[in-house]
């Protein structure tokens, strides 16, 4: 699928014309898409695979185990099946995402309860698989570092200075959904229009995907070409921009809209676990769009993060 640009990052870090090739890469690509293919990220090779299998291990408990760590969506911990429906994002009614999630993510808290009781809980990790604790900071750590050399270099693709974002991530939000997509033989045959994440953009900055491929993977949308599988590779990860970053680029770059298929009746026992790491801004940020001519419209309010993304995780919660 060449509406996605695939890009290496090891190209970025050399400076020179190879870095002012990568930028135009990033321009162009995410003008089309909303999407990139990244290689030479830096995650620990193997770490990913580890946090994935740990994760099995959980999702594997009886569900009465899983209970203990319920919360709803924005919550810190299990997410069950039925909670959410990410359709309702684009005004779509629609059933229940064929998913479930355990989620972690920041928790630099402020010291103000109104804010750290949404954006800043303490992580739970489960008893039954203590391993996951450790992976999954490794892992964190290590995409929140990536996430912010990503904002660098989209700084500079739009000939801003690199560290145009760095005021605006001093104590940033973020959550990393580790998603399990079950198979079939476990959820049934989907209803019509049901899948495993229906179609909706993301909420933030910049979200980086390590997946697994299958029949009922993930799609992206795209005016050229309608949905279409997404491309992978192994050793890249996939990333998109989310509506705040869509929003401060004064809509030059889409939001990258996308879906998880349904499980397929030609691999009824597909079971697949992505990690899924959303990065946005300090709660506190103000985010003013550009301007013509690096924005494509003008005249947008700012908006100040906590608010702008809050609206946007209310309308996928099923209460």
């Amino acid at each position: 699928m060449n509406a996605i640009t695939s890009i290496d990052l090891a190209r970025w870090r050399a400076g020179g014309t190879a870095a002012a090739d990568v930028e135009r890469e990033v321009d162009a690509g995410l003008r089309r898409a909303g999407f990139l293919v990244v290689y030479g990220h830096g995650i620990p090779e193997g770490l990913p695979a580890a946090a994935r299998s740990a994760a099995r291990r959980f999702f594997a408990l009886p569900d009465e185990v899983k209970e203990r760590y319920a919360v709803t969506v924005g919550g810190r911990g299990w997410i069950g099946p039925g909670k959410e429906a990410n359709g309702y994002a684009e005004g779509t009614e629609t059933l229940p995402d064929l998913k479930e999630t355990y989620a972690v993510g920041a928790d630099t808290a402020t010291g103000d309860p109104v804010v750290d009781d949404l954006w800043f809980l303490p992580n739970v990790w489960p008893a039954e698989v203590s391993e996951l604790r450790e992976l999954m900071e490794a892992y964190t750590t290590a995409v929140h570092a990536l996430s912010d050399e990503l904002l660098s270099l989209f700084a500079a693709a739009l000939n801003l200075p690199a560290d145009s974002f760095a005021p605006m991530t001093t104590r940033p939000t973020w959550t990393c959904n580790i998603n399990h997509y079950p198979p079939m033989t476990k959820v049934g045959t989907p209803e019509p229009g049901q899948f495993r994440i229906g179609p909706h953009t993301d909420f933030g900055t910049v979200t980086v995907l390590d997946r697994e491929p299958g029949a009922g993977g993930l799609q992206v949308y795209t005016e050229g070409k309608g949905w279409a599988d997404a491309p992978y590779d192994p050793a890249a990860l996939t990333v998109n921009i989310g509506d705040l970053l869509a929003y401060w680029s004064g809509q030059r770059w889409p939001s990258g809209r996308h879906r998880v298929l349904p499980p397929q009746p030609q691999a009824p026992d597909e079971d697949l676990v992505s990690l899924i790491y959303f990065y946005e801004l300090d709660h506190d940020a103000v985010v003013t769009p550009l301007e013509p001519p690096i924005g494509q419209v003008t005249g947008q309010p700012p908006v100040i993060s906590a608010d702008f993304l809050r609206t946007r995780l209310d309308a996928i919660t099923i209460q």
